[in-house]
């Protein structure tokens, strides 16, 4: 089972998206800012990265600059997730070392395309798991 780290500091979309992932048979932990994400991509070996841009401590850009640039690391597969779908934001995330982008209010069929196209066959299985 593909295990996936939601970074997220907004409680009610993290509650939402975790439980739709698991829902479709992802195993989920969870991280509520850039620092414990970086912490965690360390420690979960996940699979791939969910990581929301506006987070406390340190922002999605900068923990995803960290989380490519550690050599246990590097080579998760990252997609940002912003509410500010601005001109320039997906050129920023692809430049601070997100693998795609995509934008809030999250389209669960868009995104789920995107994570697996990513995952490159390492697809959810029957039943998930959450950890916090």
């Amino acid at each position: 089972m593909a295990k996936i780290l939601l970074v997220e500091d907004n409680e009610m979309n993290r509650d939402m998206l975790s439980r739709r992932l698991i829902r479709k048979g992802y195993e989920v932990v969870i991280a509520v800012d850039g620092g414990q994400g970086v912490a965690m991509a360390k420690s979960e070996k996940p699979d791939l990265i969910l990581m929301d841009m506006s987070l406390p401590v340190i922002d999605g850009w900068e923990a995803t600059r960290q989380v490519k640039a550690a050599e246990e690391t590097k080579a998760i597969p990252v997609i940002a997730l912003t509410a500010h779908a601005m001109s320039g934001d997906r050129e920023k995330a692809l430049e601070a070392g997100c693998n795609d982008y995509d934008t809030k209010p999250i389209e669960l069929p868009r995104l789920l395309s995107k994570i697996e196209t990513l995952l490159g066959g390492k697809a959810a299985s029957g039943t998930g798991t959450a950890a916090a």
